[in-house]
């Protein structure tokens, strides 16, 4: 079992980062389709990994959300979690305590967007990332991380500027009744 951080001055780094990205990590696996538990589960593995390596990486941030990538890919891989996310798909992101019903709309239409356009806009505004570093997680040319970031804008802003995306668009009331069809009297 590893010491505590406080205990090892070597170690400080780590509990630094734990503190200022453990809750845009958590929400970076909510956008990879895992639960808040699982995203817990492996944000205590990345950083169980970084304190196992011991030393500094050169661009910490950097390299505690590829782990932790890495990391939730590999988490969401076993089929009886795939089953467990699955049923939970529909609670995407937990309520909070005061949450308007504007960002429960927003939330709900971050988690309708294709996963590699949510990723990359979970990447961009709340990591801080480039589209090029996007790109290398996402293992996609930095043009394709901006197109899939300006994508999923673009939905968004259409849909909450009323000019729905058609998979959001209301076909309307189902039909209730149908006339049934007349015999053809035949000679």
């Amino acid at each position: 079992m590893m010491a505590d951080p406080e205990s090892h001055p070597d170690l400080t780094w780590c509990r630094r980062l734990y503190e200022a990205k453990a809750a845009e990590l958590i929400l970076y696996g909510r956008a990879l389709g895992l639960s808040h538990s699982e995203s817990e589960d492996v944000l205590q593995e990345t950083f169980l990994a970084l304190m196992r390596r011991g030393t500094l990486p050169e661009q910490p941030e950097r390299y505690a959300l590829r782990t932790f990538r890495n990391k939730a890919l590999n988490y969401r891989r076993s089929l009886w979690r795939r089953l467990v996310r699955e049923f939970e798909s529909s609670r995407w992101f937990e309520p909070a305590d005061g949450e308007t019903e504007l960002e429960r709309a927003a939330m709900r239409l971050l988690a309708s967007l294709p996963a590699e356009q949510r990723e990359a806009i979970v990447l961009k505004i709340w990591h801080g990332c480039t589209f090029e570093e996007v790109a290398g997680l996402q293992g996609v040319s930095p043009n394709t991380a901006a197109g899939r970031y300006r994508y999923g804008l673009q939905k968004l802003k259409n849909f909450l500027t009323g000019k729905e995306y058609e998979r959001f668009r209301t076909l309307g009331e189902p039909i209730t009744e149908l006339e049934t069809t007349r015999t053809v009297a035949t000679a």
